[in-house]
């Protein structure tokens, strides 16, 4: 097996492509250990000294690091993530469900928006998650009031330092041009 990485803009995240399906569908997201052991993939990372985060796509997992240089915490990573595939474990246990699930939950927008939501959410359906998505990382609609449109940044965007010019530059004006209504992007 061999496993690709890729570099992202967030210089504490890193990107491994395992050349299979890692999530039929969803994303899901483990920013500690407790949290982890919905996954036995995560599980596994977590137990690597130095990882602070795990994130699973479509095809491509990318690991959050702590203070660690990466050539300490590549190898390990890579034989984590290549004994997982090998043993033909399942990425998520239990009831095996994404944590998008989750996420739909807490939306929340003003009554009479329900257009207005419905374009931002095909927006970020079509044109923002699929170029996020190369950068190892993920953006969801939480919320809309009052002109302001709130996202969830997950994976390499969670915490990385071009986040901010990701939103308001990128996100913030595709929206507001589609969508005049629109008048700000904040993350959550």
């Amino acid at each position: 097996m061999f496993i690709q990485t890729e570099a992202t803009p967030n210089p504490a995240t890193l990107k491994f492509l395992p050349g299979k399906v890692v999530m039929e569908e969803g994303t899901a997201e483990f920013r500690s250990v407790e949290e982890a052991e919905e996954s036995p993939l995560a599980e596994r990372l977590f137990a690597v000294p130095g990882v602070a985060g795990v994130f699973f796509g479509y095809d491509f997992i990318t690991v959050t690091k702590e203070a660690q240089e990466w050539h300490h915490l590549k190898p390990a990573i890579l034989g984590s993530i290549m004994e997982h595939f090998m043993s033909g474990a399942p990425i998520m246990g239990g009831a095996g469900g994404s944590h998008d699930a989750l996420d739909a939950e807490g939306e929340f927008f003003e009554a009479g928006d329900e257009s207005i939501v419905a374009t931002i959410k095909e927006l970020l359906e079509t044109r923002v998650r699929p170029a996020v998505a190369q950068d190892g990382g993920d953006i969801t609609f939480k919320g809309f009031r009052n002109g302001t449109v709130f996202l969830n940044m997950k994976g390499a965007c969670s915490g990385c330092p071009s986040s901010t010019a990701t939103l308001k530059h990128g996100v913030q004006n595709l929206l507001h041009h589609f969508i005049p209504e629109v008048q700000t992007v904040e993350a959550v």
